[in-house]
């Protein structure tokens, strides 16, 4: 027996280890602005060091420790920073970063509900509570993913294995024509990634123009089916976006709910970011239609602010779940599709992930959740109407937490903008398009910027 005390140390060092990394954790959070949001590339010296470690030998873990902390430090866009106005990367909750400590700990396997039947009941009760703020009706289920894309993914699987049963054993073949997927041209595309795993191809997602605004012309999408029918493909899903991750657009849901159930295919909400506004009573018309979904994505990472790596997918069908993921395997307990998560999800071995949102919104409340989310709209309200004061025009029209904006100059100037933000380290914004133009995008997420980070910001590019 190995009595390897590097890896497994007594418990007493370990609480003298932790000790003194919570305490170093807290010393470089507890000053934000005190680094560059921007990152220092990787120089030859720092490259050296990590070439060095061939692992032949034993390091101390606190040197190995202090190397990384000094490397994240400066070595990475600081999402954490409160001039990081970038992509919808969050700062994270405290109790999601609770939850992580907790995890580690324990280390459950979740895909099992006998392994772990408290934590996936904990989880599927946090979805529970999403799916009826949603408005899906009673029956209603899903589950924790990795992200985004796995979510996604999912109710592509999903939508296939509903429109031709058959799919599932014998794939794409089992169709009487191409399947087809809508999306708007303005969405997440990770669609074509999708469809080439679900092996149906790329040239199965259609993307539908938009209406000038940010938005899927609905018009433009039912003549696309009508296209498609009289061509002998089928068609299978519309994925709206309820919150674009260029510029914070949400499709006409109502309408294409309709246009889904006209022509029978499943149809899918992408509300990855913007699907935390479910959390506000006075503005949740701005998702009116979601409820009328088949399948959901939100990313708890994302709005919601907890650590990287918790999506989540909804659905109003759970049986379809079970038939896309079913398997039976020697080593595994007799399955149950509605409890045991490696029957009706992707994963088989995954992390508890649920619990960032669990504490979270136990700690804050819905209410809480609420003052969050209404703070980052706030925010970006006063960044629009400062630059809009000093000549810049807001290309967007969204009710969410994002702007993108266009200079005096035009949107041909707009990266040297964006450049001078992110060379003075104060702040990070991007480049982004709208509309087929170059705009500054400024996307606002963490609890933690103030109006006076905003108001610096606005000097910093009207100087």
């Amino acid at each position: 027996m190995t009595n390897n005390t590097a890896l497994f140390p007594s418990f007493e060092n370990m609480d003298v280890v932790e000790n003194q990394l919570t305490k170093k954790l807290q010393k470089l959070r507890s000053a934000p602005r005190g680094r560059s949001a921007t990152p220092n590339n990787p120089s030859e010296t720092w490259r050296s060091i990590l070439a060095d470690f061939t692992f032949d030998q034993a390091t101390s873990l606190d040197e190995l420790m202090d190397w990384v902390l000094s490397s994240l430090d400066d070595g990475i866009v600081q999402m954490t920073h409160p001039g990081y106005l970038g992509l919808f990367n969050p700062a994270p909750t405290f109790p999601s970063e609770c939850a992580d400590r907790i995890v580690s700990a324990f280390n459950p396997q979740i895909c099992v509900w006998s392994h772990a039947p408290k934590a996936v009941e904990i989880e599927q009760h946090v979805i529970r509570q999403l799916t009826k703020r949603i408005g899906l009706p009673d029956g209603a289920d899903g589950h924790f993913t990795s992200g985004g894309a796995e979510a996604n993914s999912t109710s592509v699987l999903s939508a296939l294995t509903a429109k031709c049963p058959e799919y599932g054993e014998k794939g794409v073949g089992a169709f009487s024509g191409r399947p087809i997927i809508y999306a708007s041209a303005e969405s997440h595309l990770a669609w074509f990634k999708i469809a080439h795993t679900a092996g149906i191809g790329r040239q199965s997602v259609r993307l539908i123009s938009t209406d000038g605004a940010g938005r899927m012309d609905t018009a433009a999408l039912e003549r696309e089916i009508k296209s498609d029918i009289a061509a002998g493909h089928v068609p299978t899903m519309i994925a709206a976006t309820a919150g674009t991750t260029n510029a914070g657009m949400v499709d006409p849901l109502p309408e294409c709910a309709e246009i889904a159930n006209q022509y029978d295919v499943w149809f899918h909400v992408d509300a990855a970011w913007g699907g935390a506004i479910i959390a506000c009573k006075e503005n949740r018309h701005i998702l009116a239609g979601i409820e009328k979904a088949t399948s959901v994505t939100i990313d708890a990472h994302k709005w919601f602010a907890t650590t990287m790596g918790a999506g989540m997918f909804f659905t109003s069908r759970p049986n379809v779940l079970a038939e896309v993921f079913r398997v039976k395997a020697s080593y595994m307990p007799e399955s149950d599709a509605q409890n045991d998560f490696y029957v009706n999800s992707a994963q088989w071995s995954r992390r508890f992930v649920g619990l960032r949102l669990f504490l979270s919104l136990g700690a804050a409340g819905w209410a809480g959740y609420s003052d969050h989310v209404n703070h980052s709209i706030q925010l970006i309200n006063e960044l629009t109407a400062g630059l809009i004061a000093c000549g810049w025009t807001r290309e967007n029209d969204s009710q969410m937490g994002v702007a993108c904006m266009t200079p005096p100059e035009g949107s041909g100037a707009v990266q040297q903008y964006v450049s001078r933000v992110q060379e003075s380290g104060q702040y990070w914004v991007s480049v982004a398009q709208f509309e087929s133009r170059p705009v500054l995008r400024a996307c606002l997420t963490n609890g933690r910027t103030t109006s006076s980070d905003i108001t610096g910001l606005i000097k910093l590019l009207t100087k």
